[in-house]
Protein backbone atom coordinates (compact mmCIF):
# COMPACT_ATOMS: atom_id res chain seq x y z
CA UNK A 1 0.00 0.00 0.00
CA UNK A 2 2.64 2.05 0.66
CA UNK A 3 3.75 2.36 -2.75
CA UNK A 4 0.71 2.97 -4.11
CA UNK A 5 0.36 5.93 -2.25
CA UNK A 6 4.23 6.51 -3.04
CA UNK A 7 2.78 6.22 -6.53
CA UNK A 8 -0.20 8.62 -6.46
CA UNK A 9 2.43 11.14 -5.16
CA UNK A 10 4.80 10.65 -7.42
CA UNK A 11 1.91 11.31 -10.26
CA UNK A 12 0.36 14.60 -8.51
CA UNK A 13 4.24 15.92 -9.32
CA UNK A 14 4.38 14.29 -12.66
CA UNK A 15 1.27 15.62 -14.01
CA UNK A 16 1.34 19.27 -13.35
CA UNK A 17 1.55 20.86 -16.51
CA UNK A 18 4.80 22.00 -15.99
CA UNK A 19 6.33 19.23 -15.47
CA UNK A 20 4.45 17.12 -17.96
CA UNK A 21 5.86 19.41 -20.83
CA UNK A 22 8.85 18.62 -19.65
CA UNK A 23 8.58 14.89 -20.30
CA UNK A 24 6.85 15.78 -23.75
CA UNK A 25 10.09 18.05 -24.90
CA UNK A 26 12.83 15.41 -23.47
CA UNK A 27 10.98 12.70 -25.00
CA UNK A 28 11.15 14.57 -28.72
CA UNK A 29 14.35 15.96 -28.14
CA UNK A 30 15.74 11.99 -26.72
CA UNK A 31 14.14 10.47 -30.06
CA UNK A 32 16.18 13.08 -32.30
CA UNK A 33 19.26 12.32 -30.45
CA UNK A 34 19.12 9.20 -30.41
CA UNK A 35 18.23 8.80 -34.38
CA UNK A 36 21.54 10.89 -35.19
CA UNK A 37 23.98 8.10 -35.76
CA UNK A 38 26.95 8.10 -32.85
CA UNK A 39 25.33 10.61 -30.44
CA UNK A 40 23.33 7.93 -28.40
CA UNK A 41 21.92 8.74 -25.07
CA UNK A 42 24.96 9.30 -23.08
CA UNK A 43 26.58 12.03 -25.65
CA UNK A 44 23.22 13.42 -25.17
CA UNK A 45 22.23 13.67 -21.82
CA UNK A 46 25.54 15.23 -21.78
CA UNK A 47 24.90 17.78 -24.09
CA UNK A 48 21.43 18.46 -22.51
CA UNK A 49 22.45 19.00 -19.07
CA UNK A 50 23.75 22.58 -19.23
CA UNK A 51 20.21 23.26 -20.05
CA UNK A 52 18.58 22.69 -16.97
CA UNK A 53 21.10 25.08 -15.21
CA UNK A 54 20.52 28.04 -17.81
CA UNK A 55 16.98 27.64 -17.31
CA UNK A 56 17.34 27.06 -13.08
CA UNK A 57 15.38 24.07 -13.24
CA UNK A 58 14.87 22.10 -9.68
CA UNK A 59 15.78 18.94 -8.96
CA UNK A 60 12.29 17.04 -9.60
CA UNK A 61 12.19 18.71 -12.60
CA UNK A 62 15.94 18.63 -14.13
CA UNK A 63 16.02 14.79 -13.61
CA UNK A 64 12.08 14.08 -15.31
CA UNK A 65 13.54 16.10 -18.56
CA UNK A 66 17.03 14.09 -18.31
CA UNK A 67 15.34 10.58 -18.04
CA UNK A 68 12.67 11.59 -20.43
CA UNK A 69 15.36 12.51 -23.22
CA UNK A 70 17.34 9.02 -21.65
CA UNK A 71 14.39 7.18 -23.02
CA UNK A 72 13.51 8.88 -25.63
CA UNK A 73 17.28 7.94 -27.15
CA UNK A 74 16.96 4.52 -26.48
CA UNK A 75 13.76 4.41 -28.15
CA UNK A 76 15.41 6.82 -31.33
CA UNK A 77 18.51 4.60 -31.80
CA UNK A 78 16.29 2.10 -33.75
CA UNK A 79 15.90 5.05 -36.81
CA UNK A 80 18.97 5.64 -38.15
CA UNK A 81 19.66 1.63 -37.68
CA UNK A 82 16.61 0.49 -39.86
CA UNK A 83 16.68 2.76 -42.55
CA UNK A 84 20.83 3.32 -43.25
CA UNK A 85 22.30 0.48 -41.02
CA UNK A 86 24.28 2.61 -39.25
CA UNK A 87 23.32 2.30 -35.03
CA UNK A 88 22.17 5.42 -33.50
CA UNK A 89 24.16 3.76 -30.71
CA UNK A 90 25.96 0.84 -29.39
CA UNK A 91 22.51 -1.13 -27.96
CA UNK A 92 20.88 -0.31 -31.32
CA UNK A 93 23.63 -2.20 -33.31
CA UNK A 94 21.79 -5.50 -32.49
CA UNK A 95 19.03 -4.19 -34.66
CA UNK A 96 20.58 -3.24 -37.65
CA UNK A 97 20.83 -6.89 -38.69
CA UNK A 98 17.38 -7.50 -39.15
CA UNK A 99 15.87 -4.13 -39.26
CA UNK A 100 18.23 -3.09 -42.15
CA UNK A 101 17.01 -6.40 -44.31
CA UNK A 102 13.62 -5.73 -43.91
CA UNK A 103 13.58 -2.06 -44.83
CA UNK A 104 15.70 -3.53 -47.51
CA UNK A 105 13.00 -5.86 -48.61
CA UNK A 106 10.22 -2.56 -48.66
CA UNK A 107 9.30 -3.29 -45.01
CA UNK A 108 10.78 0.22 -43.43
CA UNK A 109 7.35 1.07 -41.76
CA UNK A 110 6.68 -1.93 -40.29
CA UNK A 111 9.92 -2.28 -39.05
CA UNK A 112 10.02 1.19 -37.37
CA UNK A 113 6.24 0.60 -35.87
CA UNK A 114 7.60 -2.87 -34.79
CA UNK A 115 10.49 -1.58 -33.00
CA UNK A 116 8.39 1.16 -31.25
CA UNK A 117 6.13 -1.26 -30.06
CA UNK A 118 8.67 -3.43 -28.48
CA UNK A 119 10.64 -0.35 -27.15
CA UNK A 120 7.39 0.66 -25.26
CA UNK A 121 6.80 -2.96 -23.67
CA UNK A 122 10.84 -3.24 -22.77
CA UNK A 123 10.46 0.01 -21.28
CA UNK A 124 6.86 0.25 -19.38
CA UNK A 125 7.57 -3.21 -18.05
CA UNK A 126 10.92 -2.20 -16.84
CA UNK A 127 9.60 1.12 -14.96
CA UNK A 128 6.82 -1.63 -13.15
CA UNK A 129 10.38 -3.81 -12.15
CA UNK A 130 12.00 -0.48 -10.93
CA UNK A 131 8.91 0.63 -8.58
CA UNK A 132 8.60 -3.26 -7.32
CA UNK A 133 12.61 -3.28 -6.95
CA UNK A 134 14.24 -0.24 -5.58
CA UNK A 135 12.26 0.14 -2.77
CA UNK A 136 13.43 -3.63 -1.70
CA UNK A 137 17.08 -3.12 -2.83
CA UNK A 138 16.97 0.33 -0.89
CA UNK A 139 16.22 -1.63 2.18
CA UNK A 140 18.90 -4.15 1.40
CA UNK A 141 21.18 -1.21 0.94
CA UNK A 142 21.29 -0.55 4.96
CA UNK A 143 23.35 -3.69 5.42
CA UNK A 144 25.84 -1.96 3.35
CA UNK A 145 29.14 -0.87 5.40
CA UNK A 146 32.37 0.91 4.36
CA UNK A 147 34.11 -2.53 3.00
CA UNK A 148 30.33 -3.45 0.85
CA UNK A 149 30.16 -0.06 -0.61
CA UNK A 150 34.25 0.12 -1.53
CA UNK A 151 34.16 -3.37 -3.15
CA UNK A 152 30.33 -2.03 -4.72
CA UNK A 153 32.72 0.76 -6.19
CA UNK A 154 35.11 -2.27 -7.45
CA UNK A 155 32.16 -3.98 -9.31
CA UNK A 156 31.34 -0.40 -10.75
CA UNK A 157 34.86 -0.14 -11.73
CA UNK A 158 35.18 -3.64 -13.13
CA UNK A 159 32.57 -4.25 -15.24
CA UNK A 160 31.09 -0.86 -16.49
CA UNK A 161 32.41 -0.56 -20.06
CA UNK A 162 33.53 -4.21 -20.10
CA UNK A 163 31.46 -5.60 -22.56
CA UNK A 164 31.55 -2.41 -25.06
CA UNK A 165 35.07 -2.16 -24.98
CA UNK A 166 37.63 -3.97 -27.34
CA UNK A 167 40.59 -3.73 -24.64
CA UNK A 168 40.03 -4.62 -21.17
CA UNK A 169 43.73 -3.28 -20.26
CA UNK A 170 42.30 0.24 -22.06
CA UNK A 171 38.94 -0.16 -19.45
CA UNK A 172 41.37 -0.12 -16.92
CA UNK A 173 43.57 2.70 -17.69
CA UNK A 174 40.36 4.91 -18.21
CA UNK A 175 39.41 3.84 -14.74
CA UNK A 176 43.15 4.84 -13.19
CA UNK A 177 42.71 8.33 -15.34
CA UNK A 178 38.99 8.94 -13.78
CA UNK A 179 40.30 8.23 -10.62
CA UNK A 180 43.49 10.49 -11.11
CA UNK A 181 41.00 13.42 -11.80
CA UNK A 182 39.25 12.72 -8.82
CA UNK A 183 42.10 13.19 -6.39
CA UNK A 184 42.90 16.49 -8.10
CA UNK A 185 42.09 19.52 -5.12
CA UNK A 186 41.96 19.51 -1.49
CA UNK A 187 42.27 16.67 0.24
CA UNK A 188 38.94 15.53 2.67
CA UNK A 189 41.09 14.54 5.64
CA UNK A 190 44.38 16.46 6.22
CA UNK A 191 43.35 19.92 4.27
CA UNK A 192 46.64 19.60 2.13
CA UNK A 193 46.29 20.63 -1.73
CA UNK A 194 46.80 17.01 -4.30
CA UNK A 195 47.77 17.92 -7.66
CA UNK A 196 46.97 21.16 -7.81
CA UNK A 197 50.15 22.40 -8.91
CA UNK A 198 49.34 26.02 -7.35
CA UNK A 199 46.68 26.69 -9.69
CA UNK A 200 43.55 28.06 -7.00
CA UNK A 201 41.14 27.11 -9.29
CA UNK A 202 42.07 23.74 -9.14
CA UNK A 203 41.52 23.86 -5.39
CA UNK A 204 37.51 22.93 -5.16
CA UNK A 205 38.94 19.57 -7.82
CA UNK A 206 37.61 19.09 -11.39
CA UNK A 207 33.77 19.52 -12.01
CA UNK A 208 32.78 16.52 -12.80
CA UNK A 209 30.16 18.18 -15.76
CA UNK A 210 32.81 20.19 -16.79
CA UNK A 211 34.72 16.70 -17.80
CA UNK A 212 31.51 15.18 -18.65
CA UNK A 213 30.24 18.11 -21.82
CA UNK A 214 34.17 18.19 -22.90
CA UNK A 215 34.69 13.99 -23.22
CA UNK A 216 31.00 13.73 -25.05
CA UNK A 217 30.07 16.92 -26.48
CA UNK A 218 32.84 18.55 -27.58
CA UNK A 219 34.99 15.60 -28.50
CA UNK A 220 31.71 14.88 -30.59
CA UNK A 221 31.95 18.20 -32.02
CA UNK A 222 35.93 17.69 -33.03
CA UNK A 223 34.96 14.62 -34.93
CA UNK A 224 32.00 16.05 -36.66
CA UNK A 225 34.55 18.51 -37.39
CA UNK A 226 36.95 15.86 -39.17
CA UNK A 227 34.53 13.84 -40.93
CA UNK A 228 33.15 17.25 -42.36
CA UNK A 229 29.36 15.70 -42.07
CA UNK A 230 29.89 12.53 -43.66
CA UNK A 231 28.51 10.02 -41.64
CA UNK A 232 25.32 12.44 -41.01
CA UNK A 233 22.07 10.43 -42.37
CA UNK A 234 20.11 11.77 -45.58
CA UNK A 235 18.38 11.63 -48.04
CA UNK A 236 15.98 8.53 -46.41
CA UNK A 237 12.72 8.22 -47.71
CA UNK A 238 9.33 6.46 -46.24
CA UNK A 239 6.41 5.29 -47.89
CA UNK A 240 3.15 4.96 -46.04
CA UNK A 241 3.29 4.19 -42.13
CA UNK A 242 0.94 1.15 -41.15
CA UNK A 243 0.58 -0.78 -37.83
CA UNK A 244 1.34 -4.35 -38.42
CA UNK A 245 -0.98 -5.98 -36.13
CA UNK A 246 -0.51 -9.67 -37.39
CA UNK A 247 3.25 -8.82 -36.81
CA UNK A 248 3.19 -7.43 -33.31
CA UNK A 249 1.11 -10.33 -32.41
CA UNK A 250 3.48 -13.02 -33.00
CA UNK A 251 6.58 -10.93 -31.20
CA UNK A 252 4.12 -10.20 -28.58
CA UNK A 253 6.38 -13.52 -26.60
CA UNK A 254 9.40 -12.59 -27.97
CA UNK A 255 9.35 -9.05 -26.46
CA UNK A 256 8.01 -10.27 -23.29
CA UNK A 257 10.95 -12.71 -23.15
CA UNK A 258 13.55 -9.99 -24.18
CA UNK A 259 12.33 -7.45 -21.17
CA UNK A 260 12.85 -9.78 -18.53
CA UNK A 261 16.35 -10.62 -20.14
CA UNK A 262 17.25 -6.81 -20.75
CA UNK A 263 15.67 -5.81 -17.04
CA UNK A 264 18.10 -8.14 -15.67
CA UNK A 265 21.06 -6.92 -17.42
CA UNK A 266 20.17 -3.37 -16.54
CA UNK A 267 20.38 -4.56 -12.78
CA UNK A 268 23.51 -4.99 -13.29
CA UNK A 269 25.95 -2.48 -12.45
CA UNK A 270 28.36 -2.07 -15.89
CA UNK A 271 26.29 -4.04 -18.19
CA UNK A 272 23.82 -2.27 -19.32
CA UNK A 273 21.69 -1.73 -22.68
CA UNK A 274 24.07 -3.21 -24.53
CA UNK A 275 24.68 -6.67 -23.22
CA UNK A 276 20.78 -6.68 -23.11
CA UNK A 277 20.42 -6.18 -26.41
CA UNK A 278 22.86 -8.78 -27.33
CA UNK A 279 21.46 -11.29 -24.31
CA UNK A 280 17.65 -10.80 -25.88
CA UNK A 281 18.86 -11.24 -29.39
CA UNK A 282 20.64 -14.23 -29.20
CA UNK A 283 18.14 -16.08 -27.12
CA UNK A 284 15.24 -15.30 -29.52
CA UNK A 285 18.08 -17.07 -31.67
CA UNK A 286 18.59 -19.89 -30.06
CA UNK A 287 14.94 -21.00 -29.41
CA UNK A 288 13.78 -20.23 -32.54
CA UNK A 289 12.20 -22.68 -34.71
CA UNK A 290 13.90 -21.24 -37.73
CA UNK A 291 17.39 -19.49 -36.22
CA UNK A 292 18.58 -19.46 -39.95
CA UNK A 293 16.27 -16.95 -40.84
CA UNK A 294 17.60 -14.39 -37.99
CA UNK A 295 20.03 -11.67 -40.12
CA UNK A 296 17.62 -11.93 -43.04
CA UNK A 297 14.67 -9.63 -41.93
CA UNK A 298 13.47 -11.69 -39.40
CA UNK A 299 10.66 -9.59 -37.27
CA UNK A 300 11.53 -10.91 -34.31
CA UNK A 301 15.24 -10.01 -34.93
CA UNK A 302 14.13 -6.58 -34.28
CA UNK A 303 11.34 -7.13 -31.74
CA UNK A 304 14.12 -8.35 -29.47
CA UNK A 305 17.04 -6.30 -28.86
CA UNK A 306 14.48 -3.66 -29.02
CA UNK A 307 12.45 -4.54 -26.37
CA UNK A 308 16.15 -5.84 -24.37
CA UNK A 309 18.14 -2.10 -24.57
CA UNK A 310 14.54 -0.34 -23.24
CA UNK A 311 14.13 -2.66 -20.62
CA UNK A 312 17.67 -2.62 -19.60
CA UNK A 313 17.97 1.16 -19.89
CA UNK A 314 15.24 0.85 -17.28
CA UNK A 315 16.91 -1.36 -15.18
CA UNK A 316 20.15 0.79 -14.33
CA UNK A 317 17.97 3.41 -12.91
CA UNK A 318 18.10 0.82 -10.31
CA UNK A 319 21.07 1.00 -8.76
CA UNK A 320 21.71 4.49 -9.76
CA UNK A 321 18.77 5.50 -7.36
CA UNK A 322 19.01 3.04 -4.62
CA UNK A 323 22.96 2.29 -4.07
CA UNK A 324 24.38 5.13 -6.10
CA UNK A 325 26.06 3.02 -8.21
CA UNK A 326 25.62 3.62 -12.57
CA UNK A 327 24.33 0.83 -14.37
CA UNK A 328 25.39 2.60 -17.31
CA UNK A 329 27.35 5.38 -19.03
CA UNK A 330 24.25 7.33 -19.44
CA UNK A 331 23.01 6.48 -15.68
CA UNK A 332 26.55 7.73 -15.08
CA UNK A 333 25.83 11.00 -16.51
CA UNK A 334 22.61 10.90 -14.63
CA UNK A 335 24.02 10.35 -11.30
CA UNK A 336 26.59 13.37 -12.06
CA UNK A 337 23.38 15.60 -12.80
CA UNK A 338 21.73 14.28 -9.37
CA UNK A 339 24.84 15.17 -7.27
CA UNK A 340 25.42 18.66 -8.74
CA UNK A 341 21.97 19.44 -7.28
CA UNK A 342 22.86 17.73 -3.95
CA UNK A 343 21.17 15.02 -4.27
CA UNK A 344 23.07 11.72 -2.82
CA UNK A 345 21.56 8.77 -4.69
CA UNK A 346 21.32 5.63 -1.87
CA UNK A 347 18.97 3.99 0.36
CA UNK A 348 18.12 6.99 2.36
CA UNK A 349 17.37 9.15 -0.96
CA UNK A 350 13.53 7.19 -0.68
CA UNK A 351 12.74 8.62 2.47
CA UNK A 352 14.58 12.08 2.02
CA UNK A 353 13.29 13.08 -1.76
CA UNK A 354 10.32 10.88 -1.72
CA UNK A 355 8.96 13.55 -4.06
CA UNK A 356 11.90 13.33 -6.71
CA UNK A 357 12.49 9.45 -6.57
CA UNK A 358 8.29 8.91 -7.02
CA UNK A 359 7.96 11.88 -9.31
CA UNK A 360 10.80 10.78 -11.51
CA UNK A 361 8.67 7.32 -12.11
CA UNK A 362 5.57 8.61 -12.61
CA UNK A 363 6.87 10.62 -15.43
CA UNK A 364 8.81 7.70 -16.73
CA UNK A 365 5.78 6.02 -17.04
CA UNK A 366 3.80 8.78 -18.76
CA UNK A 367 6.87 9.43 -21.08
CA UNK A 368 6.79 5.90 -22.06
CA UNK A 369 2.80 6.22 -23.73
CA UNK A 370 3.87 9.97 -24.97
CA UNK A 371 7.01 7.97 -26.80
CA UNK A 372 4.60 5.19 -28.22
CA UNK A 373 2.38 7.68 -29.37
CA UNK A 374 4.90 10.08 -30.96
CA UNK A 375 7.48 6.62 -32.70
CA UNK A 376 4.54 5.46 -34.38
CA UNK A 377 2.54 8.25 -36.71
CA UNK A 378 5.74 10.76 -36.50
CA UNK A 379 8.33 8.42 -37.62
CA UNK A 380 8.59 10.53 -41.18
CA UNK A 381 8.73 13.94 -39.10
CA UNK A 382 12.12 12.12 -37.37
CA UNK A 383 13.72 10.81 -40.06
CA UNK A 384 13.58 14.61 -41.63
CA UNK A 385 15.36 15.38 -38.57
CA UNK A 386 18.27 12.84 -39.56
CA UNK A 387 19.05 15.45 -42.75
CA UNK A 388 19.91 18.59 -40.61
CA UNK A 389 23.19 19.46 -42.29
CA UNK A 390 26.23 19.42 -39.36
CA UNK A 391 27.14 23.37 -39.63
CA UNK A 392 23.73 23.72 -38.11
CA UNK A 393 24.11 20.66 -35.81
CA UNK A 394 27.47 21.41 -34.48
CA UNK A 395 27.42 25.24 -33.58
CA UNK A 396 24.09 24.29 -31.43
CA UNK A 397 25.72 22.14 -29.84
CA UNK A 398 28.73 23.58 -28.62
CA UNK A 399 26.58 26.94 -27.97
CA UNK A 400 24.50 25.22 -25.39
CA UNK A 401 28.02 23.60 -23.91
CA UNK A 402 29.46 26.96 -23.63
CA UNK A 403 26.34 28.35 -22.56
CA UNK A 404 25.14 26.04 -19.98
CA UNK A 405 28.97 25.37 -18.34
CA UNK A 406 29.57 29.13 -17.88
CA UNK A 407 26.36 29.57 -16.58
CA UNK A 408 26.80 26.56 -13.93
CA UNK A 409 29.60 28.23 -12.66
CA UNK A 410 30.26 31.89 -14.03
CA UNK A 411 34.56 30.83 -14.56
CA UNK A 412 36.55 31.54 -17.69
CA UNK A 413 39.01 28.72 -16.63
CA UNK A 414 35.86 26.30 -16.52
CA UNK A 415 35.12 26.85 -20.27
CA UNK A 416 39.15 25.91 -21.04
CA UNK A 417 39.00 23.13 -19.21
CA UNK A 418 35.95 21.82 -21.15
CA UNK A 419 37.58 22.64 -24.20
CA UNK A 420 40.68 20.69 -23.06
CA UNK A 421 38.70 17.88 -21.84
CA UNK A 422 37.51 17.43 -25.52
CA UNK A 423 40.94 17.74 -26.66
CA UNK A 424 41.48 14.79 -24.31
CA UNK A 425 38.79 12.86 -25.48
CA UNK A 426 39.41 13.17 -28.98
CA UNK A 427 42.84 11.72 -28.37
CA UNK A 428 41.18 8.89 -26.51
CA UNK A 429 39.22 8.05 -28.79
CA UNK A 430 41.37 7.70 -31.76
CA UNK A 431 43.58 5.15 -29.17
CA UNK A 432 40.16 3.66 -28.82
CA UNK A 433 40.05 4.51 -24.71
CA UNK A 434 36.72 4.30 -23.59
CA UNK A 435 35.78 7.93 -21.76
CA UNK A 436 32.69 6.06 -19.65
CA UNK A 437 35.14 4.75 -16.95
CA UNK A 438 37.16 8.12 -16.92
CA UNK A 439 33.34 9.50 -16.18
CA UNK A 440 32.89 7.42 -13.55
CA UNK A 441 36.09 7.51 -11.83
CA UNK A 442 35.86 11.15 -11.22
CA UNK A 443 32.28 10.54 -10.03
CA UNK A 444 32.81 7.76 -7.28
CA UNK A 445 36.89 8.58 -6.88
CA UNK A 446 36.20 10.78 -3.98
CA UNK A 447 33.52 8.27 -2.07
CA UNK A 448 35.63 4.95 -3.41
CA UNK A 449 38.70 6.78 -1.40
CA UNK A 450 36.22 7.75 1.58
CA UNK A 451 34.86 4.18 1.65
CA UNK A 452 38.36 2.68 2.08
CA UNK A 453 39.27 5.14 4.79
CA UNK A 454 36.71 4.35 6.64
CA UNK A 455 36.94 0.68 6.41
CA UNK A 456 40.72 0.86 7.93
CA UNK A 457 39.70 3.15 10.55
CA UNK A 458 37.55 0.77 11.67
CA UNK A 459 39.48 -2.22 11.28
CA UNK A 460 42.83 -0.37 13.03
CA UNK A 461 44.26 -0.91 9.48
CA UNK A 462 43.40 -4.41 9.23
CA UNK A 463 43.14 -5.05 4.94
CA UNK A 464 41.22 -8.41 5.88
CA UNK A 465 38.73 -6.05 6.92
CA UNK A 466 37.40 -5.89 3.48
CA UNK A 467 37.02 -9.13 2.71
CA UNK A 468 34.83 -9.74 6.29
CA UNK A 469 31.44 -10.16 5.01
CA UNK A 470 29.58 -12.30 2.75
CA UNK A 471 28.23 -9.17 0.92
CA UNK A 472 31.80 -8.20 0.60
CA UNK A 473 33.04 -11.18 -0.82
CA UNK A 474 30.24 -11.92 -2.96
CA UNK A 475 30.59 -7.99 -4.51
CA UNK A 476 34.31 -8.86 -4.94
CA UNK A 477 34.16 -12.07 -6.62
CA UNK A 478 31.43 -10.35 -9.47
CA UNK A 479 34.07 -7.90 -9.57
CA UNK A 480 37.02 -10.07 -10.67
CA UNK A 481 34.89 -12.48 -12.64
CA UNK A 482 32.88 -8.58 -14.63
CA UNK A 483 36.30 -7.91 -15.48
CA UNK A 484 37.74 -11.68 -16.72
CA UNK A 485 34.85 -13.00 -18.38
CA UNK A 486 34.73 -10.12 -21.39
CA UNK A 487 38.12 -11.02 -21.91
CA UNK A 488 36.61 -15.16 -22.75
CA UNK A 489 33.15 -13.46 -24.35
CA UNK A 490 34.19 -10.85 -26.42
CA UNK A 491 34.80 -13.48 -29.25
CA UNK A 492 31.06 -14.52 -28.85
CA UNK A 493 29.89 -11.13 -28.93
CA UNK A 494 31.11 -10.03 -31.93
CA UNK A 495 29.79 -13.31 -34.11
CA UNK A 496 26.67 -11.16 -34.75
CA UNK A 497 28.45 -8.54 -35.88
CA UNK A 498 29.13 -10.76 -38.62
CA UNK A 499 26.12 -11.05 -40.02
CA UNK A 500 26.00 -9.62 -43.55
CA UNK A 501 22.90 -7.76 -45.59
Amino acid sequence: MDTLANLAMGFGVALTPFTLMLAIIGCFLGTIIGALPGLGPANGVAILIPLTFTFGLDATSALVLMTSVYYGAMYGGRISSILLNIPGDEPALMTTLDGYPMAKQGKAAEALVLSGVASFVGAFFATIGLIILAPMLARVAYLFGPAEYFALYLLAFCTLGGMASNNQAKSAIAACIGLGIAMIGLDNTSGMPRFTYGNLHLMDGVDFLVAIVGLFAITEVFFFIESHGKDSAIGVKLGKVTIPFRMIKDSMGTMFRSTFIGFFAGVLPGAGASLGSFMAYMAEKAISKNPDSFGKGNPRGVAAPEAGNNAAAGGALVPMLTLGVPGSGTTAVLLALLMTLNITPGPTLFADRPEVVWGLIASLLISNFVLLIMNVPMVKIFVYVLQVPAWVLMPAVTMISFVGIYSLSGSYFDLVLMVAFGAFGYFLRKLDIPTVPIILGILLGNQMENAMRRAMVLSDGDWTYLFSTPIAIGLWLFAILGFVAPMFLRGVLKKPQAVTD
